[in-house]
């Protein structure tokens, strides 16, 4: 069962490699997410690095607490995350690993493992639950209100002579890589997670590491809690 989803945009020289982690509260097709977690390593940290990193960071309560299932680690697999990829096949990840490529026009494909989805729908997919009120991002996550911000001012840019579209956010800033980890996260929890949640007949409910249960009763301004990585064998960034 698949209650986290986790989605890692990777970066290049210019830009920042990111990372979300999404909870799933409930089943059915208008499906509550949280985010949990929010990273963004410095610029020009090497691959390697990210990889070790999110290794660990899979590998750390609270993800791995009794119960939970496995998580859905969904990395960019465009341009250089193709290499990136290779170097998570090579390691022990306590998480299933899905390549996701980013690509223009309207179909989603698939190519063994790898799954080409446009960035229409990406966007898109993120915009709706934000709109309808089924994402929500921790208050105390840094940078979160920038988050929400720019996936609510994310436009998209028609080309006269093509008919093709692209998709930006309103300025260029360091953090539309957060943008796309969390696009990534919930595009595949939204579109994939679904089928595996009933697969296993997962109940949604409480939650160890929160004050409260969370399910369909809970209120929508019930705000989602950050992750806490604070034990000695957890992740600290």
């Amino acid at each position: 069962m698949n209650r986290y989803t986790i989605g890692l945009d990777l970066g290049q020289a210019a830009d920042y490699s990111a990372l979300a982690i999404l909870e799933r509260q409930s089943t059915g097709p208008q499906s509550e997410f949280h985010c949990r977690h929010l990273q963004r390593w410095p610029l020009k940290t090497s691959y390697p690095t990210v990889v070790a990193d999110t290794v660990a960071l899979v590998g750390s309560a609270p993800l791995q607490r009794p119960g939970v299932g496995r998580a859905t680690l969904c990395v960019d697999a465009t341009g250089c995350g193709a290499p990136v990829v290779d170097l998570f096949r090579r390691e022990t990840i306590h998480a299933d690993l899905q390549p996701i490529q980013i690509v223009g026009g309207a179909t989603v494909s698939t190519d063994g493992d790898l799954t080409r989805v446009p960035k229409r729908d990406l966007i898109s997919t993120a915009q709706v639950a934000l709109q309808a009120g089924r994402l929500k991002i921790a208050p105390g996550l840094p940078e979160s209100q920038t988050l929400v911000r720019e996936l609510e001012t994310y436009q998209v840019k028609i080309n006269i002579e093509s008919g093709n579209d692209s998709y930006g956010a309103w300025r260029q800033g360091k953090h539309d890589d957060l943008v796309l980890a969390v696009c990534l996260a919930l595009w595949w929890a939204t579109h994939k997670g679904e089928s595996t949640l009933r697969q296993y007949n997962y109940k949604v409910g409480t939650h160890e590491d929160d004050d409260e249960t969370v399910g369909p009763g809970i209120p929508d301004s019930r705000a989602p809690q950050a992750f806490r990585f604070q034990s000695a064998g957890d992740v600290k960034w």
